[in-house]
């Protein structure tokens, strides 16, 4: 049961951690670095749907995990598991319903650098940018509360 529950911690561990990096190391990185934002943006992507998949995949696993480990239905509505369910949801519309979108957009574009301001394809892009940071910030948040919901559940015991 000791290695189930802490197969569950690095699963969610590892979900957050890559948020974290992505979010405060690599975009505000790539942005700096590279050439243009285009290039910018092009690694963002790529990363961001590594790390989708990843999360999609981790939470998976720690909501199986609890359920070998306490065989109930109980452990799959705990308030733990509701904020993996919560990451695992945002993470899915955003990499099924968002970035597609968003992706199309810059195909149509050709350039962000180059598209004038007054475009609409540039507005819906950033209102699109917009919905995608909310997202990933509130996966952030529910693995922050799923981290400190299964803490309590040891100390519990």
């Amino acid at each position: 049961m000791t290695l189930l529950r802490a197969i569950e911690f690095l699963g969610l561990s590892a979900w957050l951690g890559s948020d974290i990096f992505l979010s405060f190391v690599v975009a505000p990185g790539a942005f700096a670095v590279l050439g243009s934002r285009d290039q910018a943006g092009a690694i963002v992507g790529y990363s961001l749907t590594r790390m989708h998949w990843m999360g999609i995949v981790c939470g998976a696993v720690i909501l199986l995990l609890r359920w070998l480990r306490m065989r109930s239905l109980a452990s799959l509505v705990a308030p733990a598991a509701i904020c993996v369910v919560v990451m695992m949801i945002l993470t899915v519309i955003s990499q099924l319903a968002v970035s597609p979108r968003m992706v199309a957009l810059r195909v149509r574009m050709v350039s962000i650098e180059t598209t004038e301001a007054w475009n609409p394809l540039l507005g819906e892009f950033r209102r699109l940018h917009t919905v995608s940071v909310g997202m990933e910030s509130g996966v952030l948040l529910a693995g922050m509360a799923a981290m400190f919901l299964m803490v309590r559940e040891i100390l519990a015991r």
